[in-house]
């Protein structure tokens, strides 16, 4: 349906992409991953036109349609939420404004015309537009009354959601997506992951969320090395494999028939594992094309992100007693918070609102003063906070990173630099990255820099507030293990489904009037009635 033929990027010296060949068929959702730089988004620009390739072509079977998910969240801010998604299938719309303006200027000559025009609409199921595109508005969260509302005075939130519903009409033949569940809630995400589970067409798609990949891909497509190589499967089986590929390289003196044994026996229990989950009632049948052959190391490098302790916490761990907070504006973000942490809790802070959760932690972190209430941490306890804001730590932005790292040094030791580049060669800052200034760095690299400084308190108490935010995959995969690893007690909040699965063991849900708390994992507190019923009313 959509191929890529001797397709080469070339920026400068720099190759991005080197003589790609591949096809996306229907029917099938692709997965484009690779580190930070590889190429997604401008790989993404380039089969939508919006970028040319230094030589090769891109091919869209004809008569196929294509739709992409835009990026530029101003683009129809002079239409109603309706009307924009209905602009998502152009041909429908530039029919149905074409019908509406012979209407409006209605004779026997352009009688004729109207006619052939309602025909080729009624062929495109254009009498069920508005109720198609009003379906999926709300289905994405957006209320009947903001339908006619214009996308200017939408909240950035919601306009996020009316572009999804745009992409998503009409049923596109490809469908071509650039991190979709940015700016998502839970249940939204939930509902997009079962609409592409269930789609017949083609989707290609950009994500850092891993759950989401899992939940909708039927194949991932690697970049790596200036080339793009597909393999069958969601992102789990890609990494699992890979990583199991790369520890058999390491291990010379196998036998190669010993290694595949292995690798089948790892693909058995793969396909054991996934005939149990969600995902087995969709069409997809990924498994039973998953090819022992297929299976190659990466060449991926992961930050070795490993918290340690000073000390272990006794059992007073941190008592909350009524704490309330509101905005600057008035707002009131929680109240009534009364909660007792214990030693080894690791605890998925969570709320619609996430001024609610950066205020929570604002005022545990003693940087912020609650409006009502008290707190306190057991004498034995040491904090380290990851805000989602980090920009006061960047201030002084003519400081190389090895400086910077130096400011939290806690002994003559590691205040050393050999010390310090050693430590930021494992978060992959190796060589002359080392002594990059501050304020060049990017989001991503600024969120690895806060790790490190966090890793080097060696605390017992880690709060983090969306860590996952800016990071690549292979970073959120390392800080997801790390927590995982973690003895001591962890506070967190983040919009990566997988992360929250995988490390909480309590989730407490931070609401206007008060808290919802359950010591669950996060797919158990979601999928509980009672905590259902709790959350309409606390948001009621």
């Amino acid at each position: 349906m959509l191929s890529v033929s001797n397709l080469s990027v070339q920026f400068g010296k720099r190759v991005l992409f080197d003589e790609v060949n591949t096809k996306f068929t229907q029917g099938n959702c692709y997965g484009i991953i690779g580190a930070n730089g590889a190429g997604k988004s401008t790989f993404l620009k380039i089969l939508s036109g919006k970028q040319e390739p230094t030589s090769g072509q891109v091919h869209l079977e004809p008569g196929k349609r294509m739709s992409v998910l835009t990026q530029d969240h101003y683009a129809f801010d002079e239409y109603t939420s309706l009307e924009a998604v209905l602009m998502g299938n152009k041909e429908l719309h530039k029919i149905k404004s074409e019908i509406d303006a012979l209407y409006a200027d209605y004779s026997d000559e352009n009688a004729e015309k109207i006619g052939e025009l309602q025909v080729r609409f009624e062929e495109m199921d254009g009498w069920n537009a508005d109720a198609s595109a009003a379906s999926l508005l709300s289905n994405l969260g957006i209320k009947e009354e903001d339908h006619y509302t214009l996308l200017a005075d939408l909240d950035s939130k919601k306009k996020v959601r009316v572009l999804l519903a745009q992409a998503l009409f009409g049923n596109p033949d490809v469908l071509i997506m650039d991190e979709p569940t940015n700016d998502l809630d839970f249940e939204t995400i939930a509902w997009l992951e079962n609409f592409l589970a269930n789609y017949d067409n083609t989707v290609i798609v950009v994500s850092h969320d891993r759950h989401f990949l899992d939940a909708v891909c039927t194949h991932i497509s690697d970049i790596d090395f200036g080339k793009i190589n597909n393999y069958s499967g969601n992102y789990t089986f890609w990494y699992e494999s890979s990583q199991l590929a790369a520890k058999q390289r390491a291990q010379q003196n196998k036998k190669a028939e010993d290694k595949k044994k292995e690798l089948e026996e790892f693909i058995r229990r793969f396909s054991a594992n996934v005939a149990k989950s969600k995902q087995a009632t969709s069409r997809k049948k990924m498994i039973e094309k998953l090819n022992v052959d297929e299976i190659k190391p990466s060449s991926r490098r992961y930050p070795a992100i490993i918290f340690d302790r000073d000390r272990e916490a006794g059992d007073q761990i941190l008592n909350i007693e009524e704490l309330s907070k509101t905005d600057v504006e008035g707002e009131l973000l929680f109240s009534k918070v009364d909660i007792n942490l214990n030693r080894g809790d690791k605890v998925a802070i969570i709320s619609k609102n996430s001024k609610a959760t950066t205020a929570f932690y604002q005022v545990i972190s003693g940087n912020e003063e609650p409006d009502a209430g008290k707190y306190s941490w057991g004498v034995t306890t040491t904090q380290s906070y990851l805000p989602a804001d980090n920009s006061s730590f960047f201030q002084n932005g003519e400081l190389n990173l090895v400086d910077w790292l130096r400011q939290y040094a806690q002994t003559e030791e590691e205040r050393e630099e050999v010390f310090l580049r050693g430590f930021l060669g494992k978060m992959i800052f190796s060589g002359e990255e080392a002594l990059k200034k501050s304020n060049v760095l990017s989001g991503g690299e600024k969120v690895r820099c806060m790790l490190s400084r966090m890793m080097m308190t060696r605390a017992n108490i880690l709060m983090l507030d969306e860590p996952t935010n800016h990071l690549d995959l292979e970073s959120i995969q390392a800080l997801n293990n790390s927590l995982i690893n973690f003895k001591g007690t962890v506070l967190f909040t983040t919009h990566d489904h997988e992360f929250a699965q995988t490390v909480a063991n309590r989730v407490i849900e931070i609401t206007p009037k008060g808290i919802i708390d359950k010591y669950s994992t996060f797919d158990e507190y979601l999928d509980d009635p009672k905590v259902k019923e709790l959350r309409e009313k606390m948001y009621s």
